[in-house]
This record gives structure tokens, C-alpha cells and sequence, in this order.
């Protein structure tokens, strides 16, 4: 409890984080949870941002992966982001067609993989972008809200989806689902100058109950992930509560000056392993990477010496963009950082989803 009144929360605050408990899981998704807690500074998985969906001038390829080609194995870790499903669209904002994102997550999962999915959310006040911040949007959308019953009706749109998430035997396929991220910055419409910290976790928590509780979805785990993490006190100042949180995580990138970077990752990770000790909350970096990879060397030299030694489950890179030529943060085969990331996979402590066989990863007799 002390973590919380550092952070800012009123005693009532946290008795109403702390107050509804989840409901369920299904045994694969406990079992997941459970293989993250385990593997966390023992393995460090890799994970690439719509990995099986496009890449350097392909798109919708089966089999095909960035990642794989350059390397010989899947990633890890699938990311995914179903913003502009809540609007009826039949592709997300990446123009990655939801039925192709269904197919691929079942896949990975069949494989062993681990999928981890992303909300761009459209601002339910206005229609606009996930980027507009015109409007201080969260206070409308809450339970006393002029727009609650659109935010609702987005809502509907993400249960259907995560339905829909099963193999032909039935099983749902556990995801790992990352609302509101970046809430500590200011460039989405739920960021830190948009709304208080009250707002942010009362959203937080009705979403969640929502998905949950009231329409029984047992295949989530639910992912906190903020931009650069400055302090403990930063970090947990609009942390819903342990019930509403499985994975702590951040997003941070490399913009050109490394050595700036290695000084504010191994801030964030400092603050972020600590606070996933006390709260038994698995950590991550939950995004990362260095556009175009100018570095020929970034992935051994840079990346994996400044993570390796704390104890998170994953590290994923972001995509490998069709449509912009030079948006990319994962080498494909002929690129100069294509030999060092191969590299990388082969660090005795790297796994891709060709190392993910002997966790056992969704079978919950393993932990």
C-alpha cells in the first residue's frame, strides 16, 4: 500500500483500484501468465510488431516474416493493434485486415507463440484519430459521460474480436491486451494533460470489468505500459490497481543518440523490474527499437547489453512498414544490421518462437 500513496492515490483511490477482482481464466492464459513470471531474467524473448502481416515490401505473404527470413525463426512475441475495429472497419489503422489478424494470431498460438495486442483507439468523442487531442475526451466517455454509450459500443467491437479468438478444438487463444499506452506522455487523446489521474484509472477499470467481468472474457492478460519511465512515483500515478494488471511494461526508442538511450533505459528498466517485485507483476518492454538501424551493430552492442541483465519476459521491436520506405526497425536479409541481429538470436539468453518449445508455455501442469 505504500507503493500507492507514493504514486499520489488517495486512500479511497485505492480501495476502489483494489475493488473488483477477475472473475476467470482460462487455463491456457494462467498457464501463460505463469511461464512470464517464470521466464523472466532467466530468457529474453523477441518480439516483433505486425511480424506475420507485412514487411519490406511484401505484404500478407503465409509464412512470410521479416524476422524470419533474416534469422530463420519466428519471433516470440506477435504484437498486434486492432485500432479502427471499434469503428466497424475491416482492417485496422495499419490497413492489416482484421480476418488476416485472426488467422495469424491462431496460428502463432498453434505454434507456441505468445500474441500481445495494441488499441489505437479512435477518439470516441469526435471519430477522429487516437492522435486528437482536441477534446478532453475520458471524463465524457466514463459510466456519467455524454458520449459513454459510443465508448460501449466501441467496446462491443473489441468482445467480439477476442471471441473470435479460438482454434477449431474451441480453445481461446490467451492474448495479452495493452489499452491506453503511453499514457504518460501527451500525444493520444488519454494522455497525461488530457485527463486527471482519477479519470485515467476509472476508464481503466471499467474497460477491463467490462471485458472481463460483464462479458466473461477469460483470455486476457492485461498489459500497463507507459512511455519513459522518470520515476516510481511517474510510473504508478495512474496505475489502476494489482487486480486490473498482469504486465508492467514501457515504450522507449532510440532516436539517434544511443548513449542517451542506454541512460533512459536503464532508468526506466531500474524503476520497472523493482516495481514488478513488489507488485509479482511480469515485466516487459513493450515497444523499443531504432528506425532504419543506421548502426550496423545496434542489436549486440547497444540493445542486449543494456537489457540483458534485468529481468524481463520480452522485448519487442516495432514493425517493418509496406507503405513508408524508411519505417522499419527489424533487418531483412540484405540489410547492414542483418548478421548482428542474427547475432542476437543466437545470445544463449534470446528466445525467438523456435526456443519457446521446452516452456511448455500454455500448459499449466508446468507451473
Amino acid at each position: 500500500m505504500h507503493i500507492i500513496k507514493q504514486a499520489g492515490f488517495s486512500l479511497v483511490t485505492f480501495y476502489l483500484a483494489m475493488g473488483s477482482a477477475i472473475a476467470h481464466l482460462s487455463p491456457e492464459t494462467a498457464a501463460l501468465l505463469g511461464t512470464l513470471k517464470s521466464i523472466s531474467g532467466r530468457y529474453l524473448l523477441l518480439g516483433h510488431q505486425d511480424a506475420v502481416a507485412y514487411g519490406v515490401n511484401w505484404s500478407a505473404e503465409p509464412g512470410k516474416s521479416d524476422v524470419r527470413s533474416t534469422t530463420g525463426a519466428y519471433p516470440a512475441v506477435y504484437g498486434w493493434d486492432v485500432g479502427h475495429l471499434e469503428i466497424g472497419k475491416p482492417a485496422n489503422l495499419d490497413n492489416v485486415s482484421f480476418d488476416l489478424m485472426r488467422t495469424r494470431i491462431i496460428e502463432a498460438y498453434k505454434r507456441g507463440g505468445i500474441n500481445t495486442i495494441s488499441w489505437h483507439t479512435t477518439n470516441p468523442v469526435n471519430g477522429q484519430s487516437a492522435w486528437d487531442t482536441t477534446r478532453h475526451s475520458v471524463k465524457e466517455i466514463l459510466p456519467d459521460g455524454i458520449h459513454h454509450n459510443t465508448y460501449n459500443e466501441y467496446l462491443n467491437q473489441l468482445v467480439a474480436f477476442f471471441k473470435s479468438l479460438k482454434t477449431e478444438e474451441g480453445i481461446e487463444v490467451p492474448v495479452i491486451f495493452r489499452p491506453f499506452h503511453e499514457h504518460t506522455g501527451s500525444w493520444f487523446w488519454w494522455g497525461e494533460a488530457f485527463c486527471t489521474p482519477e479519470e485515467y484509472v476509472a476508464l481503466w477499470q471499467y474497460t477491463i470489468d467490462y471485458l472481463r467481468n460483464k462479458n466473461g472474457l477469460a483470455n486476457l492478460l492485461i498489459a500497463y505500459s507507459s512511455s519513459t519511465i522518470t520515476s516510481e512515483a511517474d510510473y504508478l500515478a495512474r496505475y489502476p490497481g494489482n487486480n486490473y494488471v498482469d504486465i508492467v511494461g514501457f515504450d522507449d526508442y532510440c532516436m539517434g543518440d544511443e548513449a542517451a538511450y542506454i541512460e533512459r533505459m536503464s532508468t526506466s528498466l531500474g524503476i520497472l523490474t523493482k516495481v514488478a517485485k513488489e507488485l509479482d507483476k511480469v515485466p516487459a518492454i513493450t515497444e523499443t527499437g531504432y528506425e532504419q538501424i543506421p548502426n550496423p551493430n545496434w542489436f549486440t552492442q547497444v540493445l542486449y547489453p543494456t537489457i540483458k541483465d534485468y529481468p524481463i519476459a520480452w522485448v519487442l521491436l516495432w514493425r517493418n512498414a509496406i507503405n513508408r520506405p524508411n519505417h522499419y526497425y527489424v533487418p531483412y536479409p540484405s540489410h547492414p544490421a542483418a548478421a548482428d541481429f542474427r547475432k542476437f538470436y543466437r545470445m544463449p539468453k534470446v528466445r525467438f518462437e523456435d526456443g519457446l518449445g521446452s516452456l511448455h508455455i500454455y500448459q499449466p501442469s508446468t507451473h
